[in-house]
């Protein structure tokens, strides 16, 4: 767990107004329930979070086991616990009716402990017509909270424990954020940090900002102060996270750039490796990639979506770029950062994309050699602008195009992937290998994923497992061999 200030709170003067204080006070009074219950079943409480969608809700997710840790709960890897929590994500329909169908497995689970709490979150609950369906078809979830007071988790859990009945507690938006509460991480040697929250850009296909609110920055001595407390904790690594991290502090008292944030978190002793995530193309600077350029820290790699290449759709998307625009960028970063790794999202399918319009994709992908992309068929997302648009495309012709576009952009990730066969760079051990205990896999500064074989008596030729004193330490590893989207290596001893 992260270290967090120590805070002593007179429980006997009531829940304090100013946060976070007044979640430290319930937090007191949660662990005071959860041992009542101990007693009664005679044993320790189990909870579990799963979590749907981005990285930004992989973060919240450790915030909510933060607490749960905190107020007593020992968490477990199986929805069968006492307490289950959903951490949802609504960017596509789909993931909505997903949540739908876990929900009724957990009714079951329900079913035979009548105790068990089932609390729902995020995206997915910011969108009134989700809460509505949820109080008529699953009655029996205690909990309901939205994005903008993730932070009151432990206030919303004493409510849930004490008032018997379902506790609804969603804002439609907020300017505040709250410093300092319990986070548990899942790895001990890299973090996510939020850097940024919300969104203002409003691309036509994407709820996110009606979700997630507007764009708030965080205040950089904060964003200093925690990732020096992660450093001290063994982080070697972050990931700076934000919606559009290249918009961050335009709405600061005193603005800074992401840029000049960068530089900040740069001089970090002990730090060694910075990554972020996303970055918006309309908003990344020249002042950016000279940044990146001359850091030591800051990883080799640009997720820069790109969503079309087509400058007609583009403008439907309400993206604010067009293709050339895009493609200058690209060839700015190649020229400051030569072994620069780009990667991207692309939809096909967007409402009026005619062949011409996927052609011109096409063309950019082609120019770009992205070393990898996230590939998307476009799917209407109710409550967007998109949705209501005509001319959606035929799904044969998506299907068509999607097909096309896949086939090249794997061709050109495997080939760009290959080039770098034989050569000896830095890898952040991450964990032992899942299938092959003998290796370890870990990753480079362009995001590529290396399994290598490193035993503790490597030496002496004998079968052993991986040396997992190595786990959360850069080491050399020559990549012997390029299998497509990750490599086989040998550690450079």
């Amino acid at each position: 767990m992260e270290k967090t200030i120590n805070m002593q709170i007179n429980m006997d003067a009531g829940a304090p107004v100013m946060e976070p204080q007044r979640q430290f006070y319930y937090m007191d009074l949660a662990k005071n329930l959860i041992k009542e219950r101990e007693k009664a079943y005679g044993r320790k409480l189990t909870a579990h979070v799963e979590t749907f969608g981005c990285q930004m809700n992989a973060r919240d997710s450790e915030k909510l086991r933060g607490i749960l840790d905190t107020i007593g709960y020992v968490q477990v890897d199986t929805e069968e616990a006492d307490f289950v929590i959903y951490n949802t994500c609504t960017v596509r329909e789909n993931a909505n009716n997903k949540v739908y169908g876990r929900l009724g497995t957990l009714g079951n689970y329900k079913k035979k402990n009548p105790e068990m709490m089932i609390a729902l979150c995020g995206c997915m609950m910011q969108e009134a017509h989700v809460v509505d369906r949820l109080k008529k078809d699953y009655r029996f979830v205690n909990l309901i909270f939205g994005t903008h007071n993730i932070f009151k988790f432990a206030e919303l859990v004493v409510r849930a424990l004490t008032e018997k009945q379902l506790v609804v507690d969603i804002w439609e938006d907020t300017t505040q954020i709250v410093e300092d509460l319990p986070i548990e991480r899942k790895y001990s040697f890299k973090s996510g940090v939020n850097i940024m929250f919300g969104c203002n850009n409003f691309c036509s296909y994407c709820i996110v900002p009606y979700v997630r609110g507007r764009e708030r920055s965080r205040e950089p001595k904060d964003i200093i102060r925690e990732i020096e407390r992660l450093v001290a904790d063994g982080v070697v690594e972050v990931m700076l996270l934000g919606q559009n991290v290249n918009s961050y502090g335009k709405n600061l008292d005193q603005p800074m750039t992401f840029a000049e944030l960068l530089r900040e978190i740069e001089k970090i002793d002990g730090l060694e490796r910075i990554r972020f995530m996303t970055s918006h193309p309309k908003d990344l600077s020249d002042e950016l990639i000279e940044v990146m350029a001359q850091s030591k820290k800051i990883c080799k790699h640009m997720h820069l979506p790109l969503q079309s290449g087509s400058s007609r759709i583009l403008k439907k998307m309400n993206r604010h770029y067009n293709k050339e625009q895009y493609l200058t960028l690209v060839d700015k970063l190649r020229a400051a950062i030569p072994d620069i790794a780009i990667t991207t999202d692309i939809i096909v399918g967007f409402p009026g994309e005619t062949k011409e319009d996927f052609l011109e994709t096409l063309d950019v992908v082609r120019k770009v050699r992205y070393d990898s992309a996230f590939t998307f068929i476009y799917s209407k997302r109710s409550g967007t602008p998109a949705a209501e648009m005509e001319d959606q495309v035929p799904e044969e012709e998506v299907k068509e195009n999607f097909d096309i576009l896949l086939k090249e952009v794997q061709q050109i990730a495997a080939e760009k992937a290959k080039a770098l066969e034989g050569a000896v760079l830095p890898v952040l051990v991450e964990q032992v290998n899942e299938h092959d205990s003998t290796l370890l896999t870990g990753r480079l500064s362009n995001n590529s994923v290396v399994h290598f074989s490193c035993t503790a008596d490597q030496e002496s030729g004998t079968n052993s497992h991986a040396d997992e004193s190595l786990i959360g330490k850069i080491v050399d590893v020559k990549l012997a061999e390029c299998k497509g989207f990750y490599y086989l290596g040998e550690l450079c001893r």
